[in-house]
């Protein structure tokens, strides 16, 4: 009997804070849920409690006299190229340094790995004139250049802890078979590595739709700018006009993409995330 109240009381010790944690974390989202489908009256007079009535207004104003609708197509845009890009560098580079051993191959690894330790904020005024000089300032190509780089050392860490594992010999039966060395690393290098490729790709996904302070220095006109700076630029006039449900509507449509690409692959990047703590 004692033994069972101590189990139920170390489970308790353990639940009852990941709850009122988990409250804290969710019941702001949910508040910033309601809040979009309020009027502004209906912010001051009843900021904690349910809407009156479900209305879409406050969506199709942040879309139409926001621009919201180009700022999703901007970070669509920047988000898909760079996780692309991301990919097509990344992926032959790590086949290269975990296979096709070379003088250096060993230092370039750890060149990489010690690039994310090196914090970002100071490449920007070297990267600001280098997109200056190559006329990819305020360009959402630039920024996905930028960005794919950014994320190059973590997705070539990441990528080289699962191709360590893949069986030589398969390599070898390819060759025999007469691969090229390209062939090998398409057709048997990059599928036996997809766990790791679809971790990484929704993890800098992710990354780039939420970015902000790149796209705030790269980044000038409004036609350019992303969801985090359109949002940003909603906010400074919430303070003046009072577009509060405008603003959670907008932070709604960003969020939604989010949660819903991570609530369908969550157990996927979980998997991938330990089977490469694993391998490496």
């Amino acid at each position: 009997m004692k033994r069972s109240v101590g189990e139920i009381l170390g489970r308790a010790g353990i639940r009852i804070p990941l709850i009122l944690w988990s409250i804290a974390v969710l019941y702001p989202i949910f508040w910033m849920f309601l809040g979009s489908f309020k009027s502004n009256a209906e912010i001051y007079r009843n900021p904690w409690g349910f809407p009156e009535s479900f209305s879409w207004t406050n969506f199709t104003e942040a879309w139409t006299n926001f621009n919201i609708d180009t700022s999703v197509f901007n970070s669509l845009f920047v988000t898909v190229l760079g996780a692309f890009l991301t990919l097509a560098l990344a992926v032959p580079t790590a086949y290269a340094i975990e296979r096709l051993k070379f003088r250096g191959s060993n230092f370039l690894f750890m060149l990489y790995v010690s690039a994310m330790m090196i914090p970002m904020v100071l490449g920007w005024i070297p990267l600001f004139f280098l997109l200056m000089d190559f006329n990819l300032l305020n360009n959402l190509v630039g920024l996905s250049i930028v960005y794919a780089v950014s994320q190059l050392p973590f997705t070539i860490f990441v990528l080289t802890s699962f191709m360590s594992t893949i069986p030589k010999s398969l390599e070898e039966s390819a060759a025999i078979d007469g691969l090229s060395p390209y062939g090998v690393l398409l057709k048997v290098i990059t599928p036996l590595s997809m766990s790791g490729i679809i971790t990484v790709t929704i993890m800098n996904a992710i990354q780039f739709w939420n970015e902000y302070f790149m796209a705030l220095i790269f980044l000038q006109s409004k036609d350019k700018y992303t969801l985090a700076l359109a949002i940003d630029y909603i906010s400074s006039e919430a303070e003046y006009t009072n577009a509060w449900g405008t603003l959670f509507a907008s932070l709604v449509i960003a969020i939604v993409p989010v949660i819903i690409l991570y609530a369908i692959f969550q157990q996927r990047i979980s998997k991938g995330m330990t089977e490469g703590a694993i391998k490496g």
